[in-house]
Formats: C-alpha cells, structure tokens, sequence
C-alpha cells in the first residue's frame, strides 16, 4: 500500500519527533495573496520604506504567513484525521521570515490521553519551523482530538503542564526593530502603547462574509491538507469546515481598526476555536488589553491583547455564558503579545 491514510491516535508515541514533509520557500507571491484574502494593512508588513525606518533591513512576511505555512506543514502528519484542533500555548516567533526563505516544521509528541468513548483522542505537540539555515523562526504547542481507527489498549495520560502566558521577558524582538521614527500617519492610525489600559475592550466595528471560494483557496495555499475543509462527505452535515486559521486571519486583520499600530505578533500565549464556521458567516472582532510590558528594544512596548471573532448574531463584548462554556456566536478566542511603538 503506498497511499497514506494519516496517523490516527494509536499511531502516536509520547517523546516522538516527527519531521514534517515538503518545504516551502516563500515570497512575494505568498504576501500579496495574503493581502488579498484578508485583506491585511500592517504598514510594517507592506512596506519596504516603512520597515527600513523602523531599523529592518526590509519589509518581513507577516507573523501569520510564518504560522499557516509552519502550520500547514504538519497537518498531514497531526491532523488529518483530526476531529477538532482544541487549541495553542507557547507560540513565539524567534526571527523574521524574509521572502526567499524556506520553511520546514518538525513536531514533537509531549502529550497523549485517550477520551472515555475509546473512539478518539487528544495528542499535545509541539512544533518547530525552521529556515534554510536550521534556525527556529517559530514554536507552539498545539493539542487536536485525533480519531482512532481501531480498538487498542488506551495509552498511560500524559497531559503536559504548560505556561498559561508567554512571560514579557521571553519575548523576541527583531534585531534592530527601533520605533523612535515611526510615522503615525503612513501606519494609519495615532494611538500609541501608552494610550491603551489594561482592562480597555476595543469593538473593532468592521466585518467579513466568509466565502467559500476564499477559504478553500487559503487552505491550498498553506498546503493544509485536512479532510474535514475539503471533503463535504466527512462531517455528518455535509459542510466543510473552514480552516480556523482563516478566522484567526480574518480576525487579526479587522483588529486593524483600533490597533493598527500593533505591528508584529510575538506571542501567542492561548487559543481556543470555540464554535463552528462555515461559508456564510460573517465575521467580527474585538479585543480586550491583558497587559502591558516593555521591552529593550528602542521605542518598542509589548501589548497582551486578547482577539475575539464572534459571528453575526453576538452581543458586544460577550464571550461566556453563566455555565462558563463559550456563547455560540464565539468562533475564536486568541491570546497574543504584539509589539508597539511606545
């Protein structure tokens, strides 16, 4: 048999790496279909100019760029058979992606626990991507309900004890990132580090009607291979699933109203796909302040933000019910740090 079905959960064993297939080398192609599909603003991600004043040597490609095609390379191997993606710890980006460079991941088994019905379970990974040189420029956690496709003795729990927040200290700022010169006007907006409170919630008022076409085209282009966003037999309903990395997207880039000088995601401390979205739903977004760091990098302050993409139908600013399980119109709730000039 040369065809692979992926791994199922009694294919995984705990302190396994797993190189990831395929490598991918990226450029300006990648952007500007990102832009299109978002449609991402981050002046720091679109010009060239604008990045050299900020003390880069050129414009990067966009945090999440990096994430989708890291992302996208393990799915064959972690998630193909994947019930659900249940959620993110640990993330950092460790050093820009600049067009021309070539990414690879490998992910490492730190997790496994069978669910009572012995039809499934959840496998805690966590992944590197690497450049051409072997340099980390990523790492996350990540834990997915994974099907198993026979009956086989459940493995000893191991649930892995992880950070509830990447600490300030821990942060990576690109070197020579320096927002001493930065132009207020080119990026679009004035607000600056010192003017947003912890606490402070920011309706981002704009939204997107997901579209079929656009999520199925974004779901190639990271190479994300997963049944249940390509094959409408997989579900029971018939839908395909979209990506929840399309929604982490769409929800970062309608941040950009309000927070349009949150330039580069460094951090993503927690993540949870709450509910379900499907081709015709629409999109919105709010954020809530966590915190606020600084970092020793020249004019650069960290943000903790937490993005919240919620569909039509949500009130303002609702995230949980009384029984503390996410409100149905919640389709993503995301904890990151972002940098921002002071």
């Amino acid at each position: 048999m040369k065809t692979n079905p992926g791994r199922f959960f009694e294919d995984y064993r705990l302190g396994e790496t797993i190189v990831h297939a395929v490598p991918r080398t990226l450029s300006g192609g990648e952007r500007a279909l990102y832009h299109a599909l978002y449609p991402a603003r981050g002046a720091l991600y679109s010009s060239d100019d604008f990045a050299r004043a900020c003390g880069l040597p050129a414009s990067p490609m966009d945090d999440l760029i990096a994430f989708h095609t890291v992302f996208g390379k393990t799915v064959p191997d972690i998630s193909l058979n994947a019930v659900a993606n249940l959620g993110y710890a640990e993330g950092r980006w460790l050093a820009p992606v600049w067009p021309g460079d070539t990414l690879r991941s490998e992910s490492t088994v730190i997790g496994l626990k069978e669910n009572s019905n012995g039809k499934s379970g959840v496998v805690w990974v966590r992944t590197r991507g690497l450049n051409q040189r072997g340099e980390a420029v990523l790492e996350y956690v990540r834990w997915v309900m994974v099907r198993k496709s026979r009956a086989t003795p459940a493995p000893d729990p191991v649930v892995p004890d992880l950070q509830s927040a990447v600490p300030a200290s821990a942060l990576v700022v690109p070197p020579g990132l320096d927002f001493r010169n930065y132009d207020f006007a080119l990026a679009g907006e004035p607000h600056r580090w010192g003017d947003y409170r912890v606490g402070e919630q920011i309706d981002h008022v704009d939204g997107v009607t997901v579209e079929e076409a656009e999520h199925m085209l974004a779901t190639r282009l990271w190479q994300n291979t997963a049944k249940v966003h390509f094959d409408a037999t997989f579900r029971d309903d018939g839908r395909r699933l979209i990506y929840g990395g399309h929604v982490i997207s769409l929800a970062r880039t309608l941040s950009f109203n309000g927070l349009a000088n949150a330039q580069m995601i460094v951090a993503l401390n927690g993540g949870a796909h709450a509910n379900p979205c499907f081709a015709g739903d629409t999109v919105k977004a709010w954020s809530e302040v966590l915190d606020r760091a600084d970092t020793a990098a020249r004019g650069v302050g960290a943000l903790r933000l937490r993005l919240v993409a919620v569909k039509q139908g949500a009130a303002p600013f609702a995230l949980k019910g009384a029984d503390g399980k996410y409100l149905p119109e919640v389709l993503l709730d995301l904890d990151y740090w972002a940098l921002v000039p002071v």
